[in-house]
């Protein structure tokens, strides 16, 4: 790939965070250390069929002081999260850090340990697991505690724990209530479309090094292996719900709704420790990531910050998370929690007080400015979330898209005001050569905007083509935000070398599994070509012989409707009986032969159904028409 070096505009504003930011301060670089016991070496991990899921060790060149390609601030947030091994929190609980996008913890107890958190695939956990046992001994695991529904907090139970173990009443799994709702829904409803731009942001295609992907700041990349998912066995419902797993009690507070819609903190009295999850991190994290999800709550995030210090923080030595390093002393837990708290109030609450006033999401985000106290804090940096764009989710949290503008209610999509954009401007040469003043003088925002317009315009325009991939490359090399550095990179990559896809998916055949009836037909329903189906009416029975359950599935006006109700074959055109749920998804997937499926009436009713379902598209064009 045809890469370029940074501009002089890029290399004097790093001189200038260099100057401005407190390099001097290395309590993160200490705390980071603090407890080491033992690397994994090499730190690469792979698959039963040779493939590397997992590899740290690609990132020995974060060393040394920042080069020009990047972020001297983000630079120094890779060094921090590309540390890898085993490290002892307190006595008695330890951390694998570095092995995947997030952290495993492992809490010993009288018998066994409690595992929180497995990390995202059953190699990567298993790793994790012979590295703690190599150092503090084989002891048996008898929990799994899983603190919300994002993939990289449950996918590699399987490395951990068996189904078998846990059918047998061995190990219990336990999370926030809702967990198995949230989880599948997240990774099956709009799955293909996250996942697709979660390529974008983490950077997962894109060559590790100075000038490509060094991080994410929250960690480094996400894992490649296998993603599995156990249904707890125990579901926290309530904050202040306690329960003692071989003889460690552990004391829970619910906090739906913020980085996750199913999450919790939960603390250790025999330890002094507590577990933060995701809601207090060494970064400022996304109210509403750029791979897509929906939009979270600063505002109750903000208040059960609070209510974990008002609730434990006189009772902690250590608070701890599911990514990072942890924080020791009771002053300092009080501190940042309190900025951590401070810093998505502050968010909330100024951005809708200029949302009163007029302003829009995007004309708040130019201005938007973080308190000094808040602002010379390293945790609080934009390395995966970033002011800007949080201030646009809080705008669209309330407001929704539109900006109450009518001329911008029933704008064109950029495939037709590209062509006009270009016109109006001179045409495409005319509109090259603008950006490329642009690109000169250093404006490379506007130098995108244009080039935007060009490529919707003409995607294979060579000109356009080259200036927008460097265009990117410089904005990439300027960005703090590595979630913002990877969008960018990823654009050029693609640009200059095609469409890469979606090189990793979280909804795995194990996933898929634990879908509900319900969640199946909802599947269904998002997936129907509604024009190709306008004028089918159809009405089947599906009985799941396993459960004993009938759902009459209804198609008409291009809308499938599911009810749960007795089979009646006098109503129905069909009745499938099913083996189980899984026999659906096979049949879904053209297999009408195997054992466990039985039709009575219309044999071509369901065919007929299943015909209209279109397949997502994992690689759908981002950067190109």
């Amino acid at each position: 790939m045809d890469q370029k070096p940074p501009t002089a505009v890029i290399e004097s504003a790093h001189r200038e965070h260099l100057g401005a930011l407190p390099f001097g301060d290395t309590t993160d670089f200490e705390a980071a250390d603090r407890g080491f016991i033992g690397a994994l070496e090499p730190c690469v991990v792979k698959a039963a069929d040779g493939r590397v899921v997992w590899d740290n060790d690609v990132y020995a060149f974060l060393n040394g002081d920042a080069p020009t390609t990047v972020h001297p601030s983000l630079w120094r947030q890779s060094q921090l999260c590309a540390k890898q091994g085993l490290y002892e929190v307190v006595d008695g609980i330890y951390q694998v850090r570095g092995l995947d996008l997030s952290n495993i913890t492992f809490i010993e107890g009288d018998t066994g340990i409690i595992v929180i958190d497995p990390l995202i695939s059953t190699e990567t956990a298993a790793a994790a697991l012979a590295l703690y046992r190599a150092h503090r001994g084989d002891r048996p695991v008898v929990a799994v505690i899983y603190t919300h529904s994002h993939v990289d907090h449950f996918g590699g139970v399987l490395g951990v724990t068996t189904q078998a173990d846990v059918d047998a009443g061995k190990v219990v799994i336990i999370a926030p209530e809702l967990f198995t709702e949230h989880a599948v829904q997240e990774n099956v409803y709009a799955g293909t479309a996250m996942a697709r731009r979660a390529a974008y942001m983490y950077g997962a295609a894109l060559d590790r090094g100075p000038q490509g992907q060094v991080g994410c700041g929250l960690g480094q990349v996400g894992s490649t292996g296998e993603v599995a998912l156990i249904v707890p066995t125990l579901d926290i419902r309530e904050t202040g719900e306690t329960h003692t797993i071989d003889g460690v009690e552990i004391e829970f507070q619910m906090a739906p709704g913020t980085e996750a819609p199913a999450e919790m903190h939960f603390y250790f009295p025999k330890f002094r420790a507590l577990c933060m999850a995701e809601n207090a991190t060494h970064n400022l994290h996304n109210l509403l990531t750029l791979r897509g999800a929906l939009v979270r709550d600063p505002h109750g995030w903000a208040g059960y910050l609070t209510e974990a210090i008002d609730t434990f923080a006189d009772r902690a030595d250590v608070v701890f998370a599911s990514h990072h390093w942890p924080t020791w002393g009771r002053e300092e837990i009080v501190e940042f929690l309190s900025v951590q708290r401070d810093l998505y109030a502050y968010l909330h609450d100024q951005t809708l007080r200029q949302l009163n006033q007029g302003y829009t999401g995007i004309e708040i985000a130019e201005t938007f400015k973080m308190p000094p106290a808040l602002e010379k804090a390293w945790n609080t940096h934009g390395y995966y979330g970033s002011v800007s764009h949080n201030v646009k989710a809080v705008y669209q949290r309330y407001m929704g898209w539109f900006d109450g503008n009518p001329g911008r209610l029933w704008a064109h999509p950029p495939e037709a005001i590209g062509p006009r954009y270009v016109e109006a401007m001179g045409g495409l040469d005319q509109v090259v050569e603008l950006a490329r003043a642009a690109f000169n003088d250093g404006d490379f925002r506007w130098a995108a905007t244009l080039l935007d317009h060009a490529i919707f315009t003409d995607e294979n325009h060579a000109g356009a083509r080259e200036l927008y991939a460097d265009t990117l490359e410089q904005l990439a090399y300027g960005a703090e935000n590595a979630v913002w550095r990877n969008f960018f990179l990823a654009g050029a990559t693609e640009l200059r070398e095609g469409n890469f896809g979606t090189p990793t998916t979280a909804a795995s055949p194990s996933i898929l599994g634990q879908l509900t009836p319900e969640q199946m037909f909802d599947t269904f329903a998002i997936n129907l070509n509604g024009p190709k189906a306008w004028d089918l009416d159809i009405a089947v029975d599906i009985t799941f012989l396993d459960v004993d359950t009938n759902y009459r599935l209804t198609l008409r006006n291009g809308v499938l409707v599911y009810r749960k109700v007795p089979a009646d074959a006098a109503t129905a055109q069909a009745t499938v009986k099913l083996a189980n749920k899984l026999r659906l998804l096979a049949f879904a997937a053209g297999d009408s032969d195997s054992p466990g499926l039985e039709v009575t009436g219309d044999a071509e009713a369901l065919p007929s159904l299943i015909a209209v379902l279109d397949r997502p598209d994992p690689g759908f064009n981002i950067i190109t028409p």
